[in-house]
């Protein structure tokens, strides 16, 4: 089963579900003119474009890796936006009519984009709109404030005291446990710094397929995505040999990965990946071709080391129910191979929801227009119990005694909840309580400046998927294609139509 993790937000008279995407940067909904079988099947709330002002562009947004992939298509416009009771006055968006895209199934009606701006096709789509198309960067990183995505123009308009938000994530399988949430503006209640590992964002110089920067900072280097270094990969306390697998582009000193809440997976070098799965699995061992089965009641757990750091995958997130009615045979199908690195995209590891079921995160965009100033970084809390193995055991034992490990889908949310420091939590109009019956909790302010924060529990929709992981299509690992990232330097639609795989 493949989860999706989505938040209710409204667009001009229209209030609906998206999903969460740290991979990407872009708010698109789907419209009520999308036709196509996926916009069909859809229960979602569509977007009435009543309230859309068009700019006259279209954006092609690609979804997937060389694998897999799927893509969404739309005008780009502008509307009133707000997430919890926090709105933005005429914000940048994708009305999309075309899309194959799962972020339209299970009450999902688009995707809520949480990177950088300089990932934005959306914000570069307004900017060529309203500027016909200039060269350069000054004008695309200048005009953050006013076309970048939503949460960036919140932290530029000050509406939101720290420049960040952390993600926790439920398990849905397995062990049905654990708290979706995302604070917008603050750390939770409860989390202050000295619980956190914090590492540095990789920033991308042009040649490496970044911005080129503007003349007013010409010695700056941009984030692209959230992406973090990785010290070394263990499966079960073993350091596990550093992938050979070489791309465009790759130091091979220089490991990274993408920290992706659009990605059911977790996404790895293929021998790496492969070399997880000859170890836990005895008939990948005997066959590569082979699906990696495994007996259930054996726990195994994969961590990354991070920031010096060791940061597990919870053993209740690594295996999954390979058939119905056995709780005996499982299969390791949640970690799968990926494209090699490449210019404008040099991670190796997407580390998707079986990570952040696992780890809360906190992402930090520190100063938008000049990072030197105030770097991006990432920081990560451990919610791996010292008694996983444990649980993991009981929830096999308590499996076996009708053959189905235990699973819950939520009704994706049609509201999110406000909490303002001092204050009990109030209601708007766009406001209930999520849908997974977990209570949003106040956070804590690490700050003296009064704030605004949104805190919501993040909804899971639940899909079937094949049980070959490799064609299970990440739901926003964004790769360009061609090799680098013209479209953003040169700010030109054209471009900027065809480089983005998501």
């Amino acid at each position: 089963m493949s989860s999706f993790y989505t938040v209710a937000v409204t667009v001009g008279d229209s209030t609906t579900a998206v999903n969460l995407d740290t991979g990407s940067s872009d708010l698109w909904v789907m419209s009520s003119a999308c036709k196509t079988t996926q916009c069909q099947r859809s229960t979602a709330q569509p977007y009435d474009q009543k309230t859309f002002k068009s700019l006259g562009n279209t954006v092609q947004l690609q979804y997937g890796d060389s694998t897999s992939g799927t893509h969404a298509s739309g005008p780009v416009g502008t509307d009133t936006v707000t997430l919890a009771a926090l709105t933005m006055q005429n914000q940048p968006l994708a009305a999309i009519d075309d899309t194959d895209n799962s972020a339209v199934s299970n009450g999902g009606a688009g995707i809520l984009g949480l990177g950088f701006p300089a990932q934005s096709f959306v914000q570069a789509s307004a900017i060529n709109a309203v500027f016909h198309n200039p060269s350069g960067t000054d004008t695309f990183i200048s005009q953050v404030a006013t076309y970048g995505p939503i949460v960036s123009r919140l932290i530029e308009a000050d509406m939101i005291d720290d420049p960040l938000f952390s993600i926790t994530l439920q398990r849905d399988t397995i062990d049905v446990s654990g708290q979706g949430q995302i604070t917008i503006g603050q750390l939770p209640d409860g989390i202050d710094e000295s619980n956190i590992t914090w590492v540095p964002v990789r920033l991308y110089a042009a040649s490496e397929g970044g911005l080129t920067p503007p003349t007013f900072a010409p010695n700056e280097v941009y984030p692209l995505r959230w992406e973090v270094p990785i010290d070394a990969v263990f499966l079960d306390g073993q350091k596990l040999a550093s992938s050979t697998q070489a791309g465009a582009g790759l130091n091979t000193s220089e490991v990274s990965a993408l920290i992706d809440t659009g990605n059911s997976l977790i996404r790895g070098p293929q021998d790496v990946v492969n070399n997880i799965m000859s170890t836990v699995s005895p008939a990948f061992a005997a066959n590569s071709n082979a699906q990696p089965t495994l007996p259930c009641d054996q726990p195994h757990t994969l961590a990354f080391q991070i920031g010096g750091k060791l940061f597990p995958v919870d053993p209740r997130d690594f295996t999954s129910q390979n058939k119905k009615g056995d709780a005996t045979n499982c299969i390791a199908n949640n970690v799968v191979g990926t494209d090699a690195p490449s210019t404008g995209a040099l991670f190796s590891w997407s580390l998707g929801d079986p990570f952040l079921k696992s780890n809360m995160v906190i992402f930090y965009y520190g100063n938008l227009t000049h990072p030197s100033v105030d770097p991006p970084r990432v920081g990560f809390i451990s919610l791996v119990p010292d008694n996983a193995d444990q649980l993991f055991t009981q929830a096999v034992n308590d499996a076996q005694k009708d053959g189905s490990f235990e699973s819950k889908a939520d009704v994706a949310p049609t509201a999110s909840t406000l909490i303002t420091e001092g204050a009990s939590s109030t209601s708007s109009a766009s406001q209930t309580s999520i849908a997974n019956g977990a209570a949003s909790t106040p956070a804590s302010n690490p700050s003296s400046q009064p704030i605004t924060t949104i805190t919501s529990t993040a909804s899971t929709a639940t899909s079937t998927r094949s049980s070959d992981s490799k064609n299970s299509a990440a739901a926003s690992l964004r790769v360009p294609s061609g090799g680098a990232w013209p479209s953003v330097v040169f700010v030109t639609l054209s471009l900027l139509s065809s480089l983005c795989i998501l």
